[in-house]
């Protein structure tokens, strides 16, 4: 069984997946901080000094009455709120990853067709090899 299990974990898909993971999550982390580090942060200084992450609707007061000075102390005074600000740099996260993996599949799929496919000629049904072989002794009969 164990060795069962050792050729399944290693088996090249397996390994090729565990990479995939890897790097996707290793990926994600660094959009993340594009978004909230170097993409925000302008936008935000655009629009008057708006940190995104802090933006929020608050549905019901928590047991201290708001305005509550972030997220957070809204959060930690028991207030039910909507942290539609964090939900834009999700989006934004999401969107620039989407397009990143639609651009790398892109390139993957105009470099598979740009490799010339190996003609694979077929063998000849029994048919066509005895019409073959009929054909070429009427060529090679004499007289012909």
């Amino acid at each position: 069984m164990l060795k069962e299990f050792r050729e399944f974990a290693l088996k090249g898909n397996l390994v090729d997946i565990a990479v995939g993971l890897i790097l996707g999550a290793a990926f994600g982390a660094v959009v993340a901080s594009l978004v909230d580090n170097v993409i925000m942060p302008p936008i935000g200084m655009l629009l008057g000094g708006v940190d995104f992450s802090n933006l929020y609707l608050t549905l019901s007061e928590g047991t201290t009455a708001g305005p509550y000075a972030s997220i957070d102390a809204a959060r930690e005074a028991g207030a039910v709120v909507i942290g539609w600000g964090a939900f834009i740099n999700v989006a934004l996260s999401f969107l620039i990853t989407a397009f990143a993996v639609f651009m790398l599949v892109k390139g993957m799929n105009k470099a598979r067709r740009q490799q010339p496919e190996e003609a694979v000629e077929e063998a000849p049904t029994p048919d066509q090899a005895l019409l073959m072989e009929i054909r070429d002794l009427l060529k090679n009969r004499p007289g012909a």
